[in-house]
């Protein structure tokens, strides 16, 4: 499990799902025993030596159970849920739709963008406008596939975006993806081309917990 550094210190590890209760019981061993406060949007979990573990929640809101562990975490972060995923970078995207982990529906696709400069003996200015030509018709056939792949929000608890960011919110300023712009969740996957296996790999990161992990004294 790979770490690295967070913003304002500490260090980030993303956890999935079925392996989180043996991450904490981890972290209190290393640590000492814990205690836990919890919000919609984040778990804080506090050990005997001061160290720190700071859970953002996946597909929030959290519906807080003071009776289970951690608020209840562990359960809503295992849950399954119908997901939608898009990822679009300059001439490639990939539209899909996850029940749980497994893929329903997809759509792979490419197109041709060329580089921001010429290196034939076109004048840049004629260049530009090609490639802008190209752009547009990039994001738009991305648009196409998005709508006939994501429907009109119907049944998805979430949208994940990914692969450049730029380009993905290009593509949701489509008039009709507007159904699906408020499930877009904070955490953006910065991904290769989207090609489907890219696409498949997709909910160990989606579904994953994000940590940030401060020890003591930090």
């Amino acid at each position: 499990m790979a770490s690295r550094p967070a913003a304002g210190g500490g260090r980030h590890v993303d956890v999935a799902p079925e392996r989180l209760g043996k991450w904490f019981a981890g972290f209190a061993e290393r640590h000492g025993a814990t205690t836990w406060t919890a919000t919609p949007d984040r778990v804080d979990v506090v050990a005997a030596d001061g160290a720190r573990a700071e859970c953002d929640v996946p597909f929030a809101p959290l519906t807080i159970d003071g009776d289970a562990a951690f608020g209840g975490l562990l359960a809503h972060a295992a849950a399954d849920r119908r997901v939608g995923v898009l990822l679009v970078r300059l001439g490639g995207y990939a539209a899909g739709v996850f029940d749980g982990q497994t893929l329903q529906a997809s759509k792979v696709g490419s197109k041709t963008v060329h580089g921001r400069n010429s290196n034939g003996g076109w004048s840049q200015h004629r260049y530009a406008r090609r490639r802008e030509g190209q752009v547009k018709e990039a994001l738009s056939e991305a648009a196409d596939v998005a709508v006939r792949i994501l429907g009109d929000a119907k049944g998805l608890t979430a949208l994940i975006l990914g692969g450049e960011s730029t380009s993905a919110k290009e593509v949701m300023t489509d008039v009709r993806l507007q159904p699906l712009r408020p499930l877009v969740q904070p955490r953006f996957l910065v991904v290769p081309d989207p090609k489907l296996v890219v696409l498949q790999a997709t909910p160990a990161l989606f579904r994953a917990v994000r940590i940030r992990v401060i020890d003591p004294g930090e």
